[in-house]
């Protein structure tokens, strides 16, 4: 009798692991964040087909399902994959072709990187991005002369870190037909002395056109930027502002199996993107999405271009511009709201974020569950935070945390209240989208999560945190990179939380950033990354 109990036993086994259900993968052992309706924590989770098919503790999905792939997450926190609401990810990528400026510390320096630049590259239009001079100890815009000196003949552009100045040289402004009695609305040549310095600030940018990308340029710049969020735990980006080609060429890599990032692509505000996206409605696979339209209603603020609805407290008799004329945003908002697209809306100032929330809850009456958006929301006029009741604000924390040492010049002590207000804001509409506007601040989405609950910047600046009043707390911000984006994005019942039926898109870190001390959240580590169910990063 005892020489049966082992072939009873092995047969046993095999009748129980026959009646599981097979995933293709299973993880075990973790702490996962699901991020659902009411913030569960669990154990572990079975996928199949790239979707979560049980979330549970271990015992419960060992008991039910069985995979060849079983990873032991060895106690290490799991979170739904990070969403990006507000990026520009073409951008990032093609940033890496062109002369990195973020972080320099003087024009000198700047001047230093383009010579440098030039002597490896070799190029016959210089362009970069990512000077500031609010870093400099000269906090003033620089001029054209030492360009002028440095490269006579070799046409240079190189944007400020916003994105809404430029400063140029003589060969550019020569080639753009630029003159000292140009004028642009919603847009500025800047003058010292009578002369041109050289300085465009935002439309005025529009004449200087550099040489275009060819596709193979454009692939690279994707891939390039796919590489680097997969890296920082970013599973969809919502690029903010994207023409037709850049779209179906992102669309075709996708299809190829080239491109694996999920993207939420608005379309850049022109005549041929109207016409060609609103007419055909919206464009949705299982990695794009386009239902969107991206639009500019002023400047930015480091650059003054802001609209704001008194002087600026460094500039007397200044108030920015807005970029597009009114008349104009009310125009495209109705036009917009007759379609199935959403509108999301550059505004910093608080005129231009005044302007664009009262054309928004006009022309949206009686129109539904549309989600506009207010991208930014950086400086509102405490008596207007009540018109984002339903009005979604997308908002970038580290924009605080780079700004904090100057916004107040700009907008004194009684406006400074209604900046960077994110809890203010996520009291009115109960959401909030959280972003990063890279390249223009860091990719790292635990930038975004540090900036928004701990408010310093990475030297642990300022002691009690910037303006902490407006900070979120750590399970809001989560749900602000994962959720409540996935929600922006009219997505959240396919991806945003770790739940049955969604894509299984989810991010292992090295540190549980719910729980660990603040200042450790931005030196948290990304082990990996996955997208339906494919790991398609590993750090470690």
């Amino acid at each position: 009798m005892k020489k049966l109990i082992l072939p009873l036993l092995l047969t046993s086994f095999i009748i129980s692991c026959s009646q599981k259900e097979k995933a293709d993968l299973i993880i075990t052992n973790s702490i996962t964040y699901t991020v659902n309706n009411n913030f569960d924590k669990a154990e572990s989770f079975a996928i199949k087909d790239g979707k979560f098919i049980a979330v549970g503790t271990n015992t419960e999905i060992q008991e039910k399902y069985t995979s060849t792939n079983i990873i032991d997450a060895k106690n290490k926190p799991i979170y739904p994959g990070f969403i990006d609401a507000h990026c520009h990810f073409y951008g990032l990528g093609l940033q890496q072709q062109k002369v990195n400026l973020v972080g320099t510390k003087s024009y000198d320096e700047v001047l230093q990187k383009l010579i440098d630049f030039q002597k490896k590259k070799n190029t016959l239009f210089i362009t970069g991005r990512g000077w500031d001079q609010n870093d400099w100890e000269i906090k003033e815009f620089p001029t054209k002369d030492k360009l002028d000196k440095l490269f006579p003949s070799i046409p240079v552009a190189i944007r400020r870190i916003d994105g809404h100045a430029m400063l140029v040289n003589q060969v550019a402004i020569d080639l753009a037909g630029i003159t000292i009695d140009s004028k642009i609305d919603g847009g500025e040549f800047i003058k010292k002395e009578g002369k041109l310095t050289g300085v465009l600030i935002d439309n005025a940018m529009n004449f200087i056109k550099a040489p275009q990308p060819n596709k193979a340029a454009q692939i690279q710049a994707l891939k390039d930027a796919e590489k680097i969020c997969f890296d920082l735990g970013l599973t969809t980006v919502d690029d903010a502002g994207l023409d037709k080609e850049v779209i179906e060429l992102i669309d075709s890599l996708q299809k190829s199996g080239d491109l694996k990032m999920r993207i939420y692509a608005m379309i850049s505000n022109n005549k041929e993107n109207l016409d060609y996206y609103l007419n055909k409605g919206i464009i949705k696979t299982n990695r794009l999405n386009v239902r969107s339209v991206k639009v500019y209603a002023d400047g930015a603020l480091g650059s003054r271009g802001a609209a704001l609805k008194d002087q600026y407290s460094d500039k007397k008799g200044h108030f920015g511009a807005l970029v597009n004329s009114y008349e104009n945003l009310q125009k495209l908002a109705l036009r917009i709201s007759n379609s199935k697209y959403q509108m999301n809306t550059h505004a910093i100032g608080d005129s231009a974020n005044y302007v664009m929330l009262k054309t928004y809850n006009n022309v949206l009456k009686n129109k539904g569950d549309r989600r506009w958006r207010i991208e930014h929301a950086q400086i509102v006029d405490l008596k207007d935070f009540h018109h984002f009741k339903n009005i979604l604000p997308s908002i970038q924390p580290t924009h605080a945390t780079s700004d904090m040492y100057w916004a107040e010049d700009r907008v004194g002590s009684h406006r400074i209240k209604g900046a960077y207000a994110y809890n203010d804001l996520l009291k009115q509409y109960g959401k909030v989208a959280l972003g990063t506007d890279f390249p223009i601040e860091n990719v790292s989405p635990l930038y975004t999560y540090y900036a928004a609950t701990i408010r310093k910047d990475l030297k642990g600046y300022p002691e009690n945190g910037y303006q902490i009043n407006n900070a979120l707390t750590r399970e809001d911000a989560l749900r602000g990179m994962t959720i409540w984006n996935a929600y922006a994005n009219f997505e959240e019942s396919e991806k945003g939380s770790i739940e049955i039926g969604k894509v299984a898109d989810f991010v292992i870190l090295e540190n549980d950033i719910i729980t660990i001390e603040g200042n450790k959240i931005p030196k948290t580590k990304v082990r990996s990354t996955y997208i339906n169910g494919e790991r398609v990063a590993n750090t470690n």
